[in-house]
């Protein structure tokens, strides 16, 4: 049990750090965000709503409990990070660089493996 705890929260931070990280740009609408988000072709509006579905979701995978809660931010943040890598490649075709986001889908499928471990068991 001890080290199913360690597996989920390491995932867990790490992968609910990044996409918290991710998030303030969008919330702050910083020139970066707006840029990466206009050339896929979305509005600028839709940044700052990303960034707080993103970060809101990011702190709910925190909280002790609430498992249904828990679904919807990890479903929200999986579509999220599908759709950017979707959009990516419509726009831009395959760039090997959107490799660097297969360890954070791993981050986060790990964090969901281990989250129901640990609390459909309770």
């Amino acid at each position: 049990m001890k080290k199913e705890k360690i597996i989920y929260w390491i995932s867990t931070i790490l992968f609910a750090g990044f996409m918290g990280m991710t998030a303030i740009p969008d919330i702050l609408k910083q020139q970066e965000a707006v840029d990466f988000i206009t050339k896929l072709g979305y509005p600028i509006y839709f940044i700052p709503f990303i960034g707080v579905l993103k970060l809101a979701g990011s702190i709910v995978l925190f909280i002790p409990g609430n498992f249904k809660l828990k679904e919807w931010a990890y479903a929200g943040i999986f579509f999220d990070l599908l759709g950017a890598i979707y959009s990516n490649v419509m726009v831009h075709g395959f760039d090997p660089g959107l490799l660097f986001m297969v360890p954070i889908i791993g981050l986060g499928i790990i964090s969901y493996i281990y989250n129901d471990k640990l609390y459909l068991k309770s």
